[in-house]
């Protein structure tokens, strides 16, 4: 299948590029606790055996950078650290990796005084001292409040784009072009219309392509798999992830499917001639990473794919998100919503908090909520 890539710039994390006519590279991340060493070392060496071109690791803590200066020591991946919940640990652990990715809705977070561009600024820098790219990723669950109040709640693209778009010229205006984007959502629809129209205003910034909380294989596979064809078929992504709610010792899943997605786009063997079925059920939960403060997170979300089959007819949308960073904006969307903790796992009816109960507890009480929005739609129709 002949593809006439996007003309964007080239962009090195480390020892490999992105963008121009460079191959498409696969990425992942780290489930592990950052702070566990050993385990974390593992898994990047495992993922980087799988085929991983740059892995990313979550830092959010002093604890967690001074783990990452013995991970770099223990490693030849392309590392990317992930700057959530305190973007002033740059200065910290950019020495010790390839990419710096930052999250625009996150920096109003902290230190709301300050305005965005003066910490764009200080990343810029950073990255620029160290050798370091950047990537800007926007997410859907948390856009900058500003940015959503300014259109239609039902309209989730806009802000989004807005984002992206002010903070790649706040980089351009710094001098800092060693940038990519990413805008991210767990509808693959969605996926395909931010990056196409993003892609148009900016057709030279390279493209990091995924769908956010895809979910279990294979359904999680199938979604990331209709969002790639549709972009990738048109030249549009220079990286991606596949991001699978997998167990550590599966995670190099995530590579493998990457790849084969790729491998299949190129070869012309296409199978997302029509999107998912708006008309039943969908599941999505996110992909892990060391934010996640119970493992049984991942065992959980199988239990609710296979508790809930009976209701697969029903247009009803579940999440399961597996930490308190994510977790409490990214289930405002669904239906049923769970955001998991250490011990209680946190239930909600779109906005509406329903209460925290044990993991024993969970899914009796959300079998209970669903069984009353199949009512609720049985009425309805």
């Amino acid at each position: 299948m002949a593809i006439r890539r996007n003309p964007t710039r080239s962009v090195r994390i480390g020892n490999i590029s992105v963008g121009a006519n460079h191959p498409i590279a696969v990425q992942s991340m780290t489930a592990t606790h950052t702070t566990n060493i050993d385990a974390t070392v593992e898994l990047v060496n495992d993922l980087q055996s799988a085929g991983a071109a740059v892995v990313r690791i979550a830092v959010d803590s002093d604890k967690d950078a001074e783990a990452l200066a013995e991970i770099r020591k223990q490693t030849t991946a392309n590392l990317s650290v992930d700057l959530q919940e305190n973007y002033r640990l740059a200065e910290k652990v950019a020495p010790h990796v390839d990419k710096i990715r930052y999250n625009p809705g996150h920096l109003y977070h902290h230190e709301k005084s300050k305005p965005w561009q003066e910490k764009v600024r200080y990343l810029a820098g950073v990255a620029k001292d160290n050798d370091c790219a950047i990537r800007v990723g926007v997410n859907c669950g948390s856009v900058d409040p500003d940015k959503k109040s300014k259109f239609d709640h039902a309209d989730s693209i806009s802000p989004m784009i807005e984002s992206a778009i002010e903070h790649c010229e706040q980089l351009d205006a710094l001098g800092f072009d060693r940038y990519v984007v990413s805008l991210k959502d767990s509808d693959p629809t969605k996926v395909v219309e931010v990056n196409k129209r993003f892609a148009l205003l900016r057709p030279d910034v390279p493209l990091h392509l995924g769908v956010t909380e895809a979910g279990l294989p294979p359904d999680g596979i199938i979604k990331t798999r209709i969002a790639f064809e549709q972009l990738i078929g048109r030249g549009i992504g220079d990286t991606i992830r596949v991001s699978l709610t997998v167990p550590n010792n599966k995670k190099r899943q995530e590579i493998q499917s990457g790849q084969e997605i790729i491998d299949d786009i190129y070869a012309g063997r296409l199978r997302s001639v029509v999107a998912l079925n708006p008309s039943q059920l969908n599941i999505i939960s996110c992909p892990s990473c060391s934010r996640v403060e119970n493992e049984a997170f991942v065992e959980l979300a199988q239990q609710v794919k296979e508790m809930t089959n009976y209701a697969k007819d029903y247009a009803i949308t579940i999440a399961v998100m597996g930490c308190r960073v994510n977790g409490p904006g990214e289930t405002d969307d669904a239906d049923l919503g769970l955001w998991c903790g250490p011990n209680r796992v946190n239930l909600k009816r779109r906005s509406e908090p329903l209460g925290a109960f044990t993991y024993e507890e969970i899914l009796g009480k959300l079998r209970t909520e669903l069984d009353q929005l199949i009512e609720e739609k049985k009425v309805k129709a």
